[in-house]
């Protein structure tokens, strides 16, 4: 494994949040620092990466390579990005801006996949041959990783089940119609099961459009109302988490992002991904994560170690 002996900037890019962490060159913590995400300002955003930087260099005492985890897709051909989350950043060359900006080696990855690569080395799935990281937080996303190495594919997007389509029939079970997504298609799975989605549920069942903690806190003191949002909501990610066993067969499955704090996702997913299932197919266990909000900017780090490796001779 490649050691970067002045350290190194992990940087996790979120909706809500940019959050810096340098580590060492043994990937011990040794700086955070998190500011809030500029929406739609790509000057103000460019500025805030930059500052975060700074800061970190002064404390490590050098300018450190950088591994950034960036939300949404990257266009292979034309390097834009498409970010539903961060719209300062939505069709925009982010990586050509940043690289240039901060003028250093700078390494890219999908926000959701640094997630994935933090758990599946020394996080919730260290040791399994191979896990899925499944984000449920602003949006729904995810990773896949083999012997503790990510997997990202011909486009870079391995894991993005979040724009699966969920099946007609499943949203005719549930009277819900093929809400557009913000990525151009209609019924992504990310639409319903997703924080906004669940409250989105809620709303469709006559609800006020509750976060998801407040949604659960009412369905454990009897809402029924709460209660059918939840239970829709399970079975909706039951499908989309059978497809992802299907897909990639992982030995485990890590959730991240809001939803990942919510115990009764642990007591009753797996059964509702197994209702999805083929006959025969084990569901793999499904965990909680190890570093929670703080595994995006490690797993950007590790991510930025993983390609020097991969580069060597």
């Amino acid at each position: 494994m490649t050691t970067l002996p002045d350290g190194c900037h992990g940087i996790d890019i979120g909706g809500t949040k940019i959050e810096l962490v340098s580590f060492d060159a043994a990937l011990r913590e040794v700086h955070r620092e998190r500011v809030a995400t500029p929406g739609h300002d790509i000057m103000a955003f460019s500025q805030a990466i930059h500052t975060l930087v700074r800061n970190g260099d002064a404390v490590l005492g050098a300018r450190a390579p950088v591994g950034i985890g960036l939300p949404g897709i990257t266009d292979t051909f034309s390097g834009r990005q498409l970010s539903t989350n961060v719209p300062a950043l939505n069709g925009r060359q982010a990586r050509k801006l940043l690289e240039h900006m901060l003028d250093r080696p700078v390494v890219f990855g999908n926000d959701c996949q640094c997630f994935a690569l933090c758990e599946a080395a020394g996080g919730a799935a260290d040791g399994s041959p191979t896990m899925f990281g499944a984000i449920l937080g602003t949006g729904a996303g995810g990773g896949y990783c083999a012997g503790g190495k990510l997997l990202r594919g011909r486009n870079g997007i391995a894991g993005e089940w979040g724009h699966w389509s969920v099946s007609a029939s499943l949203l005719a079970r549930h009277g819900l119609a093929a809400l557009d997504c913000p990525c151009g298609k209609a019924g992504c799975t990310e639409r319903y099961v997703s924080g906004p989605g669940m409250s989105t549920l809620h709303r469709h069942f006559g609800g006020d459009g509750a976060e998801p903690l407040a949604l659960a806190a009412r369905a454990n003191a009897g809402d029924a109302l709460a209660a059918r949002t939840l239970d829709t909501h399970l079975d909706l990610l039951g499908q989309a988490m059978a497809g992802i066993v299907l897909a990639f067969d992982p030995h485990a499955i890590v959730l991240g992002g809001g939803l990942s704090n919510l115990p009764h996702l642990y007591e009753r997913l797996p059964d509702a991904v197994q209702s999805h299932l083929l006959r025969g197919v084990q569901a793999p266990p499904i965990l909680p994560p190890r570093f929670g909000d703080a595994g995006g900017a490690r797993g950007a780090a590790l991510l930025l170690r993983q390609q020097l490796n991969d580069s060597e001779p």
